[in-house]
């Protein structure tokens, strides 16, 4: 039974690329069933990262400098949602494609200021992509001259981005993951030259060149190797591209799992798709569950219509980030926001400015979503709830409804008791309330009352 739905831009018409990706089924399909990890450093790191809540996802490379969808340009796959420049010949565009390394040159790249402007957002964790299915890396990899080490950008001190992006984010105290691409479509092992590339996956029999794919399994294995050894801590290994897999493309999961873990105790391991022992948390992409889930999983969403940076994006506003936060948080997840940091290496104004009053409103009312775990009575029209830990304290998150005239805010179930405080979050007050035939009604000041900001609230529930 599919418990995800999917999840576009809310204000206005949806943007055709949106509207393409949910019609073609460019989004990787989740889990739907989950192993808890039995290693105790494993489980103590993913209770931690449940209490973070918000994070960061960035994609960026070769494809920020035409600003186009992230690789799949390269991927000889007749969809909609894959653009490529029809006047060109695949072969030729592919040529051209990889002559980007000439011209990715991101003169201004500033993780500090990434670090900085999403530190103020409010997120507490962070997941690079040190390499998308086109295979250029972001890191220093001795597997390949394919990466920003060997580009326009070489002899910059910062080339090695990868380090200077973990360091970064480490200095303000995020947990910290590196994106990793198990399909690579610039490896000859993987793409072979001497064969067409007619879609996203091996284009060669493996049964038939088994030693060509085990080149592969060992070039794969000891990339990861880099990323676990040589960039000091990281908390999360997220990988990506789900149709490398065992039985048919199998890159030996376990044994790469095992290695991590030994430069890396406790690294939580998100194979994306893949159920089992090595998926320590589901990742629905652009979508959010239909129920709450009692189980470690994650939202990952843009913040535009794309993963990587294009120009002229429509963007989420504060609230629509706000109220998908909400919702996530009171199912059990958290929130992974996609940004693409321009081919300059900066976050542009626009999403500074979305990301700055996001994080105001989580100045104000984090306790409603850091460090909350699932209440049993999780929505209410409108109204969203988390719990402290305890169990006892519950939080109520009113998101407006759109053109709504409703100046009452009013919730069935998870009634407070009697004669007990309700905490306007915004203000830090307590606020008038009643009950009525099992529904409560918010009494707020007039100045709060008919604004149609997202407010929340806190209360001890009636036991």
């Amino acid at each position: 039974m599919k418990i995800f739905r999917k999840y576009a831009l809310t204000t206005g018409l949806l943007s055709l690329s949106a509207l393409l990706y949910s019609q073609q089924g460019f989004v990787h399909q989740s889990s739907e069933e989950y192993l808890w990890p039995t290693d105790k450093q494993v489980l103590e790191k993913l209770d931690k990262w449940q209490d973070l809540k918000f994070g960061v996802l960035f994609h960026w490379g070769l494809y920020a400098v035409p600003g186009i969808v992230e690789s799949w340009s390269i991927c000889s796959e007749d969809e909609g949602w894959i653009p490529r420049d029809s006047t060109i010949a695949y072969d030729e565009y592919k040529k051209w494609y990889w002559g980007l390394i000439d011209q990715f040159n991101p003169i201004g790249f500033d993780p500090e200021q990434w670090a900085r402007v999403t530190e103020k957002a409010g997120m507490k964790y962070m997941i690079f992509t040190t390499k998308h299915h086109d295979g250029f890396n972001m890191f220093d990899t001795k597997q390949t001259d394919f990466s920003i080490m060997h580009g326009a950008f070489k002899n910059n001190p910062k080339a090695n981005v990868a380090k200077y992006v973990l360091e970064a984010f480490r200095k303000r105290k995020f947990m910290v993951g590196t994106y990793f691409s198990k399909p690579d479509w610039h490896s000859e092992y993987y793409w072979w030259p001497r064969y067409a590339t007619s879609n996203r996956n091996v284009n060669y029999k493996i049964e038939r060149h088994p030693q060509r794919w085990e080149k592969f399994q060992q070039f794969t294995y000891r990339q990861i190797e880099e990323l676990m050894s040589e960039y000091g801590d990281v908390d999360i290994l997220w990988l990506d591209g789900g149709w490398v897999a065992a039985p048919k493309q199998d890159i030996k999961m376990d044994e790469i799992a095992d290695m991590a873990r030994r430069h890396q105790s406790g690294l939580l391991i998100v194979d994306r798709t893949i159920h089992g022992k090595n998926e320590n948390y589901l990742t629905p992409e652009r979508s959010i569950p239909d129920r709450q889930l009692p189980f470690p999983w994650e939202s990952c969403i843009t913040l535009s219509n794309d993963w990587g940076w294009v120009p002229n994006a429509p963007f989420k506003n504060p609230d629509e980030v706000i109220a998908l936060l909400a919702e996530v948080v009171a199912k059990g997840g958290n929130l992974l926001l996609g940004v693409g940091p321009t081919p300059e290496g900066l976050i542009q104004p626009e999403v500074v400015d979305r990301l700055d009053e996001t994080g105001k409103w989580l100045e104000m009312n984090g306790k409603s979503i850091y460090n909350t775990r699932i209440t049993p009575i999780y929505n209410s029209g409108n109204v969203w709830f988390t719990a402290d830990k305890d169990g006892e304290t519950l939080y109520a998150i009113h998101v407006p409804k759109k053109d709504s005239k409703e100046t009452a805010i009013e919730w069935e179930g998870n009634i407070p008791r009697k004669n007990s405080k309700i905490t306007f979050l915004q203000t830090g007050k307590t606020v008038k309330w009643s009950v009525k035939e099992g529904k409560v009604k918010i009494i707020l000041p007039d100045k709060f009352a008919k604004d149609k900001s997202i407010k929340a609230f806190s209360f001890k529930k009636d036991k």
